[in-house]
């Protein structure tokens, strides 16, 4: 259904609508002002994580983790294929990360992501009920993948990440953040006290980041110099479109968020929220 409720029998009317639905979610920024982030990282400014270094044999390890059922992204190269071939592209491929780094700015092709909407819950016929994944070039999520591991790497060293936040990190879930929660809810009652509690339930949070706040956060975490202008180039000028049936809609900007289905998107979500209970 469209928003006049007006049923969409067409594929290519459904790919344009959620498409449109998507994009209207996002948060736009402007040029106003934003706010300045509370510091988080608290060891020496001369130790802050601002380049990576990118050897033959750290992408060819990433390469061999790749998984032959994910899907391809907007360029069509499958993991298979990249699997297949991957003694003879992990040197080049090498050259090109190392050239990324040096420029501080990532390729368009990988700017570009077919959206497959996935039905969360209540009514199938209505876009505001579905999730928007991105499905991305693989060869960029590799080259994300190699951020990652340095960023948590970096953010567990220094104890940047509070352990207040249970979501996407590694020996922690939503099990090990209710038994907290369970463990201070039966210590006040023990004690002889009360306790008040509030659920918020963000709607679309993964796509309402604002980019220039978030890269403040990065910043304030510990992440500058060249590595901070990739992640912010990795951002910025994106552009999508929803695919459906193997039905294309028109491509859109994307002018906020982090994306679901990439690599760095959970844990960029993780940077913003990291200051949430102070």
């Amino acid at each position: 259904m469209n928003k006049d409720s007006e049923l969409i029998s067409l594929v290519e009317g459904m790919s344009e609508e959620f498409n449109k639905f998507f994009i209207s979610v996002f948060t736009n920024e402007g040029n106003e002002s934003i706010p300045e982030a509370e510091w988080m990282y608290k060891g020496p400014m001369d130790e802050q994580l601002c380049d990576l270094a990118i050897t033959e044999e750290r992408l060819l390890s990433e390469l061999e983790r790749l998984r032959d059922d994910k899907a391809a992204g907007a360029d069509n190269l499958v993991p298979r294929f990249l699997s297949k071939i991957k003694g003879d592209i992990s040197y080049p491929l090498t050259l090109l990360f190392q050239r990324i780094m040096e420029d501080r700015e990532v390729p368009d092709e990988w700017m570009e992501a077919n959206v497959v909407p996935i039905f969360k819950n209540r009514s199938r016929g209505e876009a505001s009920n579905y999730r928007p994944v991105s499905l991305t070039s693989q060869i960029s999520k590799v080259f994300e993948s190699i951020i990652r591991d340095e960023v948590v790497s970096f953010f567990e060293r220094y104890g940047v990440i509070k352990e207040t936040q249970h979501g996407f990190r590694k020996g922690k879930s939503c099990l090990t953040n209710l038994l907290v929660f369970l463990d201070s809810i039966t210590r006040c009652i023990d004690e002889g006290g009360s306790m008040d509690v509030v659920f918020l339930d963000l709607a679309k949070a993964f796509d309402k980041v604002p980019h220039r706040r978030l890269i403040e956060k990065l910043q304030k975490q510990g992440i500058g110099g060249r590595l901070k202008c990739v992640i912010e180039s990795w951002l910025a000028n994106r552009r999508q479109r929803v695919c459906i049936k193997g039905v294309m809609s028109g491509w859109m900007r994307v002018l906020s968020g982090v994306l679901q289905g990439s690599v760095l998107g959970a844990l960029l979500f993780l940077v913003y929220i990291n200051d949430s209970d102070t």
